[in-house]
């Protein structure tokens, strides 16, 4: 397993990592305090943390829907953040005019699903030398994130990692087939799994993307007993009143129980260096 080298931290080498955060900055003051709260859970159980929001949601079900503030306010939030809690940052890239001063920010570019199989975006966001996150297509199999692997090694880049979020499964839902964490780790890089998106039912609410959370902690039990290196979730002190993502978000005050039994089944999958 190549491990993926992020600020100072070195991800990839058996210690289970997490990205959080909320889905969309929806201000300075409540990204940082939800920030904070996720580092202070991180510190005490030892787990590498990035922060992640996104500073503009591309893909929203309907026009009308909240999208952030956008490339150049977001940046400079994200930029305030990262500086204020001292921990690396990621967020979605959606346009190669974004790869530029994204990568001047963000320590790690994040590639959403439905552009995994962008070429010009992917290889951009290689070129940069910054770690590329690519979460598998919605519409992809496992074994295609070859390919998109291929891609940013033509950039020279080998900080890639590889991100599960379920797969489409008719109408309004998602499902995770397990095997896809072990395939995909077969490429040699970290895998996440995204324990949030992967209980969303996209457009489910006619013009949104509705969730269950209730399933957050099944998913991820499941994921890390499979065999993941690091786990991507989405949290909100008040998911209800989340202007993204709301019914897919998991309560903040339940991450760090929830971290505990992960960490422990982690434990039992690697045991022997498994």
């Amino acid at each position: 397993m190549k491990q993926v080298q992020i600020g100072e931290l070195q991800l990839g080498g058996g210690d289970l990592f997490l990205l959080a955060g909320p889905c969309v900055i929806e201000s300075y003051d409540r990204i940082l305090m939800i920030g904070r709260e996720i580092k202070g859970i991180c510190e005490r159980l030892g787990v590498p943390y990035i922060f992640k929001a996104s500073f503009d949601k591309a893909n929203r079900t309907s026009f009308d829907s909240f999208r952030g503030p956008g490339l150049e306010k977001g940046l400079a939030i994200l930029q305030r953040v990262k500086e204020e809690l001292q921990v690396p940052v990621v967020s979605d890239i959606h346009t190669e005019a974004q790869i530029a001063p994204a990568a001047e920010v963000l320590d790690v570019l994040q590639i959403p699903a439905f552009l995994c199989r962008q070429t010009d975006l992917v290889y951009g966001a290689g070129l940069t030398g910054k770690t590329v996150n690519v979460k598998k297509g919605q519409f992809l199999a496992p074994d295609d994130m070859q390919n998109v692997v291929n891609k940013i090694r033509e950039a020279g880049n080998e900080n890639i990692m590889l991100t599960e979020r379920g797969c489409s499964f008719g109408y309004h839902n998602l499902v995770v087939d397990m095997r896809s964490l072990a395939i995909m780790r077969r490429f040699g890089y970290p895998v996440v799994f995204d324990g949030t998106h992967s209980v969303q039912l996209p457009g489910g609410a006619g013009t949104s993307t509705a969730g269950q959370r209730e399933f957050i902690p099944y998913l991820t039990r499941a994921a890390v007993a499979t065999g993941v290196d690091g786990l991507f979730m989405e949290v909100h002190d008040n998911p209800e009143e989340a202007l993204s993502d709301g019914s897919n978000m998991l309560y903040l005050d339940r991450l760090e129980a929830l971290l505990r039994d992960l960490l422990d089944i982690h434990a039992i999958a690697h045991r022997g260096g498994r």
